[in-house]
């Protein structure tokens, strides 16, 4: 029997001489690693999943290049010794048992707020009392997780609020022609109300079945059921993985939904072009990246008073705000914000502008500062 482009034996001989290619080029990249002064090489490590917290590295990674700062592959921080580690998730940092001792060590600490009645946050932030002695900076996104972190016993001087920021030119302005387009390329009535929901929040990284209750995905159906019944031809796009639950509760309702996933972070611009409003229905939020997106575009964003939507928005001059399980406050809103689509695009696009990565470089600046050795 043949195997898909050879026969089972030269697969696997492709296999073995790709295995000692990568053996042969990290023993050769560990012996240049002895010459590397301590801490001149910043490790940006994401979390393998391909979504929010990888693209964030993605963009940390590019602002420190731009700084002068020596980058690394996450792939090789077991071949490193004595260099600067930042994490993209204090659950990969806190939750791991893997040797850092000679490493400077850093994380991003978004979201997870202890006694709220999820455990997994009550251990990470327990561990973070014990152990925040060793870590040389946390970056936070919003100013309520600064508070809690800082509660930790953590000295103030290593916490940093950064928001989760926005490669601008991957969302341009929202016009009649590029809305009709992105419709036709997605499979949406032209002429139909759309509002989006881009966030994961089904439990794992499969169908996502079981509700992620911290996002509200319950709440966001039940929104939509009420804009149903002043929009009766409302339509429904989504993004992101584990969004099972979401879709079966609206195929219950009856309300029509598209779900795409874009191959690349780099597709997220056109989905928002499609859209006439963007609702946030969280309960717990380190961001989402999605107030941002949604703004650059132009497109009316209603939220809970959660993450850095609480920070970034004013409400009735750049978005809407409402408290968190206000369902009867997101529908009306998000009444208001289709039926006026372009209330805020020339104020929502400057808070994104104000909030872009290569805005953000001084702060990443001062973050490094001492964390990372370039300057020399």
């Amino acid at each position: 029997m043949s195997a898909p482009g050879g026969d089972i034996a030269t697969v696997r001989a492709i296999d073995r001489a790709r295995s000692i290619a990568r053996r042969v080029e990290a023993a050769g990249f560990r012996v240049r690693a002895t010459r590397f002064r301590p801490y001149t090489r910043l490790l940006p490590v994401g979390d393998w999943a391909s979504w929010v917290i990888d693209e964030e590295m993605a963009s940390v990674r590019r602002v420190a290049r731009g700084l002068g700062i020596r980058v690394e592959e996450r792939r090789r921080l077991n071949l490193l010794d004595a260099q600067s580690v930042f994490f993209g998730s204090q659950f990969d940092l806190l939750g791991r048992a893997t040797d850092l001792r000679s490493h400077r060590v850093a994380t991003a600490y978004f979201h997870g707020k202890p006694g709220t009645g999820y455990p997994d946050f009550d251990t990470i932030y327990e561990r973070l009392r014990q152990t925040h002695e060793r870590l040389s900076r946390i970056q936070v996104s919003h100013r309520e997780m600064r508070e809690i972190v800082l509660e930790s016993g953590i000295a103030p001087d290593k916490v940093h609020l950064i928001p989760i920021g926005i490669e601008l030119a991957l969302f341009a302005l929202r016009t009649q022609a590029s809305c009709a387009e992105a419709r036709r390329t997605l499979g949406l009535p032209l002429s139909v109300p759309v509002i989006g929901s881009f966030q994961k929040d089904g439990v794992g990284w499969g169908e996502g079945l079981e509700p992620k209750a911290i996002k509200g995905p319950d709440v966001f159906v039940d929104v939509a059921a009420r804009l149903v019944q002043s929009f009766p031809d409302l339509h429904v796009l989504l993004s992101g993985p584990a969004r099972g639950y979401v879709k079966t509760r609206l195929s219950e309702r009856g309300i029509p939904y598209v779900h795409v996933h874009p191959k690349s972070y780099r597709g997220m611009g056109q989905l928002y072009q499609a859209l006439d409003a963007y609702l946030i229905s969280s309960r717990q939020e380190g961001g989402p990246k999605a107030v941002l997106e949604s703004l650059a575009v132009g497109v009316p964003l209603v939220s809970t008073r959660v993450g850095q939507a609480n920070d970034l928005i004013e409400h009735g001059v750049n978005g809407y705000l409402v408290d968190i399980d206000d369902v009867d406050g997101l529908a009306h809103y998000a009444t208001l914000a289709l039926d006026t689509p372009n209330s805020f695009e020339a104020s929502g696009r400057a808070t994104a502008e104000a909030h872009s990565y290569a805005r953000q470089a001084p702060l990443w600046e001062r973050f490094f500062d001492g964390f990372v050795e370039w300057n020399f």
